[in-house]
């Protein structure tokens, strides 16, 4: 292959990199704009804090661990589209069905959300596989810190899109006002699988992008691997979903004394998707600053990351001012850029092509059912003792760093 036609493949594979990146826009749009809602939404239906900590870390699980029945399949079948596109229109149509659930129907709210993310399921696998075809000639930080800084343009405009709803939808009652913004969410939905199928037709084999190893590598659970899999599971059992921080929020700075009036005004119910909103831009930012690390510094990046976000329950459930819940929701939003760039770049570097999804789904099973204990836990600590949770999350995601260094020696 000479020089010219590398460099052709390569801008082919920065193409396929940002238009399926735009593809994921839409849909952080639609999902990440009802994850802006979810807690509050869930609480208006009456719904405690240790069942939304439940039915959070339930979704996960659900989400993450079945991950690895639908690696295993797409690693078996290499039907990496089909996969990919039978997760979407799942994950896409649970979000605007949410606004058919009756006032009194938590039960069937909670349903749909765990239906979302077992679309999650199914696509997650084969849609990281075939970006890592991609990212394995662009380098796999730098393009999957591009892919999630585009998911968190699409994080970010989806609950700036419910404020505006929220905004102009002042008549009804709350539960109304939620469901339109549930319905108006279909919207970017559509778009999703309009762009889904655009991509497909524009690269029907991005498998091509990664040359295939002359001889066949098997999957093999190196010890590199496990470590790095016990550190990630211990960061996801401290990490507070975001249901149940908006939810701390809806209830503890929108419902303050009078005195504090101004604070109380500062976090309106109107104004929840905003914190959100923001949370996501930190995400994009950090996912693209820390992959562009990863790159250059390896497992080091995933260190100054873990460290950076850690303590932002302490500025989230610990004080009750705006500036220091701000902080502790950009802290927040750095540990999730952290997830979506460099956990998922290590795992194309530590397992062969043939097998990735397969890699993938032990990752995101592990990482699921880690966070499903600790959203559980988590949960219940909130209404038992909030120091005690804020104790756990912290320590939680600070013990992942040495294993973090241990897979990093192993792989030299």
């Amino acid at each position: 292959m000479n020089g010219k036609e590398k460099t052709k493949r390569l801008s082919q594979a920065m193409t396929f990199i940002l238009l399926f990146g735009v593809v994921s826009l839409f849909s952080d749009m639609t999902h990440e704009g009802a994850s802006s809602i979810r807690g509050a939404y869930l609480s208006l239906l009456g719904t405690s804090a240790g069942t939304i900590g439940f039915i959070s870390g339930l979704g996960e699980l659900v989400g993450y661990s079945m991950r690895y029945v639908f690696g295993r399949i797409t690693d078996k079948t290499k039907r990496y589209w089909p996969m990919t596109i039978a997760g979407y229109i799942l994950d896409v149509l649970a979000v605007p069905a949410l606004a058919l659930v009756g006032e009194h129907g938590w039960l069937a709210a909670c349903g749909l959300l765990i239906v979302q993310r077992m679309g999650k399921a199914i696509k997650k696998p084969a849609k990281d596989t075939i970006m890592s075809f991609a990212a394995s000639q662009e380098g796999v930080g730098r393009s999957f810190g591009i892919q999630e800084v585009l998911d968190q343009i699409g994080a970010f405009l989806g609950p700036v899109l419910l404020y505006l709803v929220m905004l102009l939808k002042t008549d009804g009652s709350a539960f109304r006002v939620y469901s339109v913004c549930f319905a108006v969410l279909a919207v970017p939905g559509a778009i999703t699988i309009i762009l889904l199928l655009v991509t497909k037709h524009r690269f029907p084999n991005p498998e091509r992008f990664e040359p295939t190893p002359k001889e066949y590598v098997p999957f093999r659970l190196k010890k590199a691997f496990i470590l790095y899999i016990a550190g990630i599971s211990l960061f996801a059992f401290g990490f507070i979903d975001y249901s149940l921080i908006i939810m701390h929020v809806s209830n503890t700075y929108t419902g303050l004394a009078a005195g504090l009036a101004e604070t109380s005004s500062l976090v309106s119910t109107g104004t929840l998707p905003l914190l959100y909103a923001g949370a996501m831009l930190v995400d994009a930012v950090a996912a693209l600053v820390f992959g562009f690390l990863y790159d250059k510094k390896g497992v080091r990046a995933l260190v100054w990351s873990t460290v950076l976000s850690a303590p932002f329950a302490l500025f989230v459930f610990a004080a009750r001012s705006v500036p220091m819940l701000l902080a502790g929701i950009a802290l927040w939003g750095v540990g999730m850029g952290a997830q979506e760039s460099i956990l998922k770049a290590a795992v194309t570097t530590m397992v062969p092509k043939s097998s990735r999804a397969t890699g993938y789904g032990i990752f995101e099973c592990a990482f699921g059912v880690a966070w499903f204990l600790g959203s559980w836990l988590l949960g219940v600590l909130y209404d038992v003792s909030i120091p005690a949770m804020i104790g756990v999350s912290v320590a939680a995601q600070l013990a992942a760093i040495p294993l973090y260094i241990a897979s990093a020696k192993q792989k030299e």
